[in-house]
């Protein structure tokens, strides 16, 4: 059967859900899928999809997006005489002749609704009609499966959740000397919980001895709310925003934490807690969404709308060091069990069984 991948969204850098795109593509290799793309994808066929449907060009990029999913790509399906669509995202031709299974990554708008935003009918209409359309569904963990049914009415038998990977001969263990700074990685969206981690880190009582290293996209709408809770908790000196930090340089930045903190509110994955994990890097995340599930017993769970708890992980991680010994040694055993390989096989199978 012929398969066509759709990577239109995709960029070339090995950010979010182009990270996902482009292991997962390399895996599908026997299947031999023919890719739609705006970059070629070495040893595949290709066939380009305009440039500027991307995240890159913000909401326009978006919308122009869907109006090409919608009217341009179900003639390349026809043209092609392909007979599955797999979507790395949870996009796809509404009422065509396109035979689909898309990607979930999560469903985190549903959780927190924003009143006014553009996307709110994206995210409450169009994509659970994507997926009740779809032949079938892939998602990232148990916990993203239990919102696909919760929030558009689908069963289990109409989803597969396969765990994300990380690249092992990026992340991975460096012998390093630890450096007294706590480390968050990610966006700095609300439902991140950025806020109540530097509450944490103000009250937890070795503060003085330590920094919090923020490393994300700035985000002024967030940033100006952020900075102005340090300036109150007088942190200005201990808590520094890096920004986007390069993907070369972001093994080092993990190994050299004492630990990662990050208290999301919800995740339909977590991959900085897996990355931390494989560079032996102590975990305190939330017991929430899918990030048990992705730590399992290698790190330090918290209520992520418990601030007290938070310091307390903090503050265990600093003083006990047994604690944060066995944390490193589960940590590597925990990231060992996930590869690119074994998600690219499982998406194989299931692209299989419905060709």
């Amino acid at each position: 059967m012929s398969i066509l991948v759709n990577l239109s969204p995709v960029l070339p850098q090995p950010t979010g859900i182009s990270t996902y795109s482009l292991n997962i593509v390399k895996e599908l290799r026997s299947l031999n899928p023919e890719v739609i793309s705006s970059f070629e994808i070495d040893g595949y066929t290709f066939h380009r999809s305009p440039a500027d449907l991307t995240a890159e060009y913000g909401l326009k990029g978006h919308f122009k997006r869907l109006v090409w999913t919608q009217f341009q790509l179900p003639e390349i399906y026809q043209k092609l005489a392909s007979q599955l669509l797999f979507s790395v995202l949870p996009e796809a031709p509404l009422w065509s002749n396109c035979r689909t299974i898309v990607m979930v990554h999560d469903l985190i708008p549903l959780h927190f609704p924003k009143r006014f935003s553009p996307g709110t009918l994206y995210n409450r209409h169009y994509i659970p009609q994507v997926l009740r359309q779809a032949e079938h569904i892939i998602c990232n963990s148990s916990a993203t499966a239990q919102d696909i049914m919760q929030f558009c009415g689908l069963s289990a038998n109409r989803i597969t959740p396969i765990p994300l990977a990380y690249d092992a001969q990026h992340f991975r263990f460096l012998d390093l000397p630890k450096r007294h700074y706590f480390l968050y990685l990610g966006r700095f969206a609300p439902y991140k919980n950025v806020q109540r981690a530097i509450a944490a880190f103000a009250t937890f009582p070795n503060c003085s001895d330590y920094e919090f290293w923020l490393a994300g996209p700035t985000d002024q709408r967030q940033l100006p709310l952020l900075q102005t809770q340090i300036e109150e908790l007088q942190l200005t000196h201990q808590i520094k925003f890096l920004n986007y930090v390069a993907y070369d340089d972001l093994p080092k930045l993990i190994n050299q934490a004492i630990a990662l903190v990050f208290p999301s509110l919800w995740e339909g994955f977590g991959l900085p807690a897996l990355e931390a994990m494989a560079c032996g890097t102590p975990v305190i995340t939330s017991n929430v969404s899918s990030l048990p599930e992705v730590t399992g017993d290698a790190a330090l769970l918290v209520d992520p709308y418990d601030v007290g708890a938070i310091a307390q992980a903090m503050h265990d991680i600093t003083t006990d060091t047994q604690l944060w010994a066995n944390l490193r040694s589960a940590s590597l055993t925990r990231a060992s069990q996930f590869s690119w390989a074994k998600t690219g096989r499982a998406t194989a199978e299931v692209l299989q069984r419905f060709s």
